[in-house]
């Protein structure tokens, strides 16, 4: 080997850099590119959760880093025989959990770009192409978006990169906060209250409280089925007038669209009218489902976003660019730098002087990574209608699993499908029907909701632990349901029928498995309660409280 650590362990007088050699970087580079290739091809192969238990890795390494130089092969099979048991294989074609980490070879080649230059943007002087570049994609994707030029920079708007939807979020609220604190006085701060719905993503109330929004004053309206678990504008406009009248000041709404549970939508029109006669701050979570509205036919999901002052997704969802980058826009740049900006003399020049965009001011953080590298890189390597199609086939996908759901008589979807993401669940039907069988009389039986939920949290448990699928869950309104996310770049429609095979196998041993409880030969004794009501269906059974006959 003549690599470094042989090199050294050898005795050999290095003559170049041993930290960026550039035939080094090249033979070993080769190494991990060649490396993830090969897991690549053979990712289908793994289990997509990881099935290690707590603890695991301490086990397999050494208490103490190595006194030498290791050379990148002994390296790498550790990596193979210690970490990838450990991974959780996101970019598995049978990855439906949670919502995609949607990569790309354009993606990880930006990411290896940007990685290599290894620059520290954080004004425009200290890569001036790092900044401008980052300002043109942004407008190249809200064009993408049809946002309005008021979120452009030639409409006075403009776009910045972040790590996350947290940090979108924080950002903005403490520009509203400052805004409004600067005309009512720094005192009011615990007067101030935010918005969003109960199904808003938890960031939104960890945002609200880092930036010193007082817990008491973080409202969580309810949603309802009736509404497709969206925000109503009626139920934001009671929330904001009971506090007006408690003495409170209405600050700042989270609308989403997409949300967590469900895909969810919140309707921004209406939304944005009740905000406006408030002059509440309102910002867009399309963290997921703006990366869909790319596509003319999705569009419409964020209608009224004229209304909104910030808009956020993230391109590393389903956008085929690599965690992490969240596009934010923004219609007044000016209150995030007001709120942000730091001008210590050390990094005083004359590009700043001049006002050129210092993205330091638009962030938390001073130094920043060159995320717009990878964005530019999926952007010309694949085009705006590649990008598209890709969506849209994940959306057929989904579809299609809704499908074969709808014609499972065992199943139900207790929620409207929205974008790529099917809701669903073994319906009480199915388990009062095996009762009945399984007692071979029709004896009086009831189901309630939480042992309809323990039923489909067993059957999730069942297959997440095989491994051949992953998918992941959600609790609306009291209902346990599986959500079955399509977005994974490999992922095929073979593997989705595969998935919907892995589901009703397991699905069929699990109420294989369910007895009536009552003994056949005993009558059973016990009161019979009035049939619990889900919130998501009708009366399961049509009874009073009586006394079951025998079985």
């Amino acid at each position: 080997m003549d690599s470094f650590a042989s090199k050294q362990i050898n005795g050999s007088m290095l003559t170049r850099n041993p930290l960026l050699d550039p035939e080094e970087f090249r033979r070993e580079g080769y190494m991990v590119i060649d490396f993830l290739a090969d897991y690549y091809r053979n990712v289908e192969k793994y289990p997509v959760r990881s099935q290690v238990e707590p603890g695991y890795l301490r086990e397999r390494l050494p208490e103490s880093a190595p006194s030498h130089p290791e050379p990148i092969d002994t390296i790498l099979k550790d990596v193979m025989n210690d970490l990838v048991p450990g991974l959780t294989h996101w970019q598995s074609p049978n990855h439906f959990a949670y919502f995609p980490s949607s990569a790309s070879i354009a993606g990880i080649l930006g990411e290896t770009l940007a990685a290599g230059f290894d620059v520290v943007g954080f004004n425009w002087m200290s890569s001036p192409a790092a900044t401008e570049l980052e300002t043109i994609v942004m407008d190249w994707l809200g064009r993408m978006l049809t946002l309005p030029k008021s979120f452009m920079f030639s409409g006075n708007g403009g776009g910045v990169l972040l790590g996350t939807t947290c940090e979108a979020l924080l950002t903005t609220i403490v520009a509203a906060r400052d805004r409004l604190l600067e005309r009512i006085g720094r005192e009011n701060i615990g007067k101030l209250v935010v918005y969003g719905s109960d199904q808003t993503h938890c960031s939104f109330h960890k945002s609200a409280k880092i930036a010193g929004i007082h817990p008491k004053n973080i409202r969580k309206i309810k949603t309802t089925k009736s509404s497709a678990f969206g925000l109503r504008p009626d139920s934001l406009r009671s929330a904001v007038e009971a506090d007006v009248e408690a003495g409170l000041l209405p600050l700042f709404l989270c609308a989403t669209v997409g949300t967590t549970s469900t895909a969810a939508v919140d309707l921004l029109g209406p939304l944005c009218d009740v905000a406006k006669d408030y002059g509440i701050w309102v910002h867009v979570d399309a963290a997921y489902a703006g990366n869909a509205c790319i596509c003319p036919e999705f569009r419409r999901y964020i209608d009224g976003v004229e209304g909104v002052d910030a808009f956020s997704f993230n391109a590393h969802k389903w956008f085929f660019t690599t965690l992490d980058c969240c596009c934010l826009w923004v219609k007044d740049p000016g209150a995030l730098v007001k709120a942000l900006s730091t001008s210590p003399e050390y990094l005083s020049n004359r590009a700043t002087d001049s006002k050129q965009v210092d993205y330091k001011d638009w962030q938390i953080t001073l130094s920043r990574r060159f995320r717009a590298l990878k964005l530019w890189l999926v952007l010309r390597s694949y085009g705006v209608e590649n990008l598209r199609n890709f969506i849209r086939k994940h959306v057929k996908m989904a579809m299609r699993f809704e499908e074969l759901v709808a014609e499972d008589q065992r199943f139900e979807i207790p929620v409207p499908r929205f974008f790529a993401m099917v809701c669903f669940r073994i319906s009480p039907t199915a388990i009062l029907k095996q009762l009945y069988s399984s007692c071979h009389q029709h004896c009086q039986k009831y189901v309630e909701e939480d042992s309809v939920n323990d039923m489909n949290r067993k059957l999730l448990d069942s297959i997440n632990g095989e491994g051949h699928i992953y998918m992941t869950h959600a609790v609306v309104d009291g209902v346990f349901v599986i959500r079955f996310a399509v977005g994974a770049s490999l992922t095929e429609m073979r593997h989705v029928m595969n998935a919907w095979k892995i589901v009703q196998e397991h699905a069929g041993e699990l109420l294989g498995q369910t007895l009536c409880t009552c003994s056949k030969s005993t009558a059973c004794e016990r009161e019979a309660p009035v049939p619990y009501l889900s919130p998501l269906r009708l009366p399961l059974v049509n009874s009073s409280a009586v006394k079951t006959s025998e079985c």
